[in-house]
């Protein structure tokens, strides 16, 4: 009897324990469902991302050349090795949704209401801690061989197409991918603003990736376009927290609409790179959300109306993110000539006396003193009514090369419509800009070229990549005049490959 009363508690005991255990199983399963995560996603060392997608865009018509950039999304990638290259290991999918369902988007379609976003991407509830410090975007391939494909496609009208560009005249023309089709269009360690992307077990993190299309068009000999990708990338404030404020004219006090505003931050060698750039819109306002957190930047403005008034480059620095900047006020050239500048000059590209095709991304500096130490600007490049800059070029062909190129190479022209005044310097105190007067004396500028591959955009292809110049072809300062044309020295790329 005490025996048959000791198994019986012994198997009460039992049962206890096993319901307890199936309660707090159900309980943990809950808990994981209701957190938004699953058994299989969820655990130690996990953290989850929200990823959002931005673009300011400054050549969107009836101003810019362009009514749509489509690009094709299906898979945003991280890792949290610098060196990583796009077949190694450890890549993780930050938006896993795009796998199963590429997206379509138009980089140029402003977002309304002042939101900040382009778009959200989607979100991962399984991304393993750590420090990433590589991002990739990786577009559908134009005719793909197989796979998902987008809900619907703006690119039909050419065949199987899936990026693509509107010019503003209706035309509709492919946007031809490089080799980031299938390895992903890079934001390396030094565009990823702030420094490497923290996850941290149980946190959020907000990544927004701003996607400069403007910069990333290159037309080539042939009339077709080439995506070279200008990305950066950066831990955001959900509140989506930016630069915002007003282009005005100093002494009219009126707005001042398709003002160039660039945000820029010192590249460590003593010049301002351009990080952000958009058009203000009709009432002159402007604002670059969301921006990266604890980042500062100097804000740039430049602008020529269509009557052909230009404006000297205004640079205000140091400015945080939060930052309204209320009425920017931008001074018109005086003088006897006014108008805008241009540098027109050309690159060259070879290997010995064999000519090789690259693309070269141009640019304009300006020099001006910021507490007390010389930096140099970068230009937010203008356009006029007969005038557009080409920031990007395809150097890809022997014809038209100047006299004195080197033999075999092959070449190509550019134009920057650039202010021809010197530059203002703003300083914010207190909620109002001061300025100082620009330098008296000689407008001068310097031109940079940076040679990358024209099938693999973004990978220095010569020796030196980077080049830049200072005087003109007769060997004395490269000094722009209102209205009229000053050629640059010839840039030479040699041992590219």
């Amino acid at each position: 009897m005490m025996h048959s009363r000791r198994i019986m508690i012994h198997q009460r005991r039992a049962a206890v324990a096993v319901l307890l255990f199936a309660f707090v199983a159900a309980a943990a399963m809950a808990l994981m469902i209701s957190c938004g995560g699953s058994p299989s996603s969820s655990g130690p060392g996990m953290g989850s991302a929200t990823v959002s997608i931005s673009d300011p865009p400054s050549c969107a018509a009836p101003a810019g050349n362009f009514k749509s950039v489509f690009v094709t999304i299906r898979s945003v990638q991280a890792h949290i090795s610098a060196t990583a290259d796009p077949g190694a290991a450890g890549w993780q999918e930050l938006v896993p949704q795009l796998v199963s369902q590429p997206v379509q988007l138009d980089l140029l379609n402003l977002p309304q209401s002042g939101q900040c976003l382009l778009a959200q991407l989607g979100s991962t509830s399984s991304l393993p801690v750590g420090d990433y410090q590589q991002i990739r975007l990786i577009l559908l391939a134009n005719n793909p061989s197989g796979g998902p494909l987008p809900t619907s496609n703006a690119c039909a009208s050419l065949g199987q197409v899936f990026n693509c560009v509107v010019e503003k005249n209706n035309n509709v023309a492919t946007l031809n991918l490089s080799s980031e089709a299938n390895t992903g269009l890079k934001v390396p360690p030094g565009q990823i603003l702030g420094g490497p992307i923290r996850v941290a077990a149980g946190q959020n993190v907000d990544i927004n990736l701003d996607f400069d299309a403007c910069n990333s068009l290159v037309q080539e000999g042939n009339g077709s376009f080439r995506l070279k990708p200008t990305l950066t990338a950066g831990v955001v404030s959900p509140n989506t927290t930016g630069i915002s404020g007003q282009v005005v004219d100093s002494v009219t006090k009126l707005p001042i609409a398709g003002a160039m505003v660039a945000l820029e931050q010192n590249d460590g060698t003593g010049v301002d790179r351009i990080l952000f750039v958009a058009t203000a819109d009709s009432s002159g306002r402007f604002n670059f959300c969301p921006l990266p957190l604890g980042a500062t930047f100097d804000v740039v403005i430049d602008a020529v109306t269509g009557a052909g008034l230009a404006y000297n480059a205004t640079v205000v620095p140091g400015i945080p993110g939060g930052t309204s900047l209320g009425a920017v006020q931008i001074v018109a050239e005086t003088g006897v000539a006014t108008g805008s500048g241009v540098l027109q000059g050309f690159v060259t590209s070879a290997n010995g006396t064999t000519g090789v095709k690259i693309t070269a991304a141009l640019s304009a500096f300006q020099a001006v003193t910021i507490s007390a130490a010389t930096r140099q600007i970068t230009i937010p490049l203008e356009k006029t009514g007969s005038q557009s800059s080409t920031p990007n070029i395809s150097v890809e062909s022997i014809s038209s090369c100047p006299g004195g190129s080197p033999t075999g190479a092959f070449c190509a022209q550019y134009t920057l419509v650039v202010p021809a005044s010197n530059p203002n310097v703003g300083t914010l105190s207190g909620g109002t800009i001061t300025y100082t007067a620009p330098a008296a004396g000689d407008v001068l500028y310097s031109v940079e070229a940076k040679a990358t591959s024209a099938t693999s955009p973004g990978t220095p292809t010569c020796t030196p990549a980077l080049q830049t110049v200072n005087q003109d072809t007769g060997a004395m300062p490269l000094k722009v005049t209102p209205g009229a044309s000053t050629t640059p020295k010839r840039i030479d790329f040699t041992a590219c490959s």
